[in-house]
């Protein structure tokens, strides 16, 4: 089995590395630090699976996952994130993600989502699941949720305390066209300054 690891943490790469090798028959595990390379890496081989991040600098998960499905890349591909679940867990499905997991669940729940995706079914997790299902007839769409993914993107940086210049620099994109996903974020969510979006942010366990 061929594995590609896509995460920007040189001790995440190396914990998944060992649990993969003793859980299953790895013959080649190939890893990357981010997306850009990710995107290349899945033109330039099949890989039997894919665990990716979502948060890594420059082409995050997310931007890096679609633009594999709209290239045809059929691996399934497993969403290993810090973010809540909750926020993420179908908007990286939505996306083409075989399954998404915390970061933080038990090595067992990681092995299941993995034997499970490896099946070709989709993976959340029970409590997500359960979740969905109970809430799935009251559910109304949240304003940030009407936000792309690279506005999301811009949200959490704004409100994790950086600058338009700094994230202007992480992101590869001009000031204005940062100031522009700013102000489109402040419309949509009917905010008025970068305090109000931090609290939203905060509010709606966002970073």
């Amino acid at each position: 089995m061929k594995i590609l690891i896509v995460d920007d943490h040189a001790i995440v790469r190396k914990g998944l590395i060992t649990l993969l090798n003793k859980e299953f028959k790895v013959s080649e595990i190939r890893e990357v630090d981010n997306g850009i390379d990710a995107i290349s890496e899945s033109r330039s081989k099949k890989w039997d699976l894919i665990i990716m991040d979502i948060s890594m600098p420059g082409r995050n998960g997310v931007e890096a996952l679609k633009q594999m499905r709209a290239d045809g890349v059929k691996s399934p591909i497993l969403m290993l994130s810090m973010q809540p679940e909750d926020q993420y867990a179908i908007r990286t499905l939505k996306a083409g993600a075989s399954g998404f997991i915390s970061k933080e669940c038990p090595t067992q729940e990681l092995t299941l989502a993995i034997h499970t995706i490896l099946k070709g079914k989709k993976y959340i997790s029970p409590a997500i699941s359960e979740k969905l299902a109970t809430s799935f007839t009251e559910m109304k769409q949240l304003a940030h949720e009407t936000l792309s993914d690279r506005e999301m993107q811009v949200l959490q940086l704004i409100a994790s305390g950086k600058t338009i210049s700094d994230i202007s620099v992480e992101l590869s994109l001009s000031v204005n066209t940062i100031s522009t996903y700013r102000a489109r974020i402040l419309e949509k969510l009917l905010l008025h300054n970068n305090a109000e979006l931090t609290r939203y942010a905060l509010d709606h366990k966002l970073v």
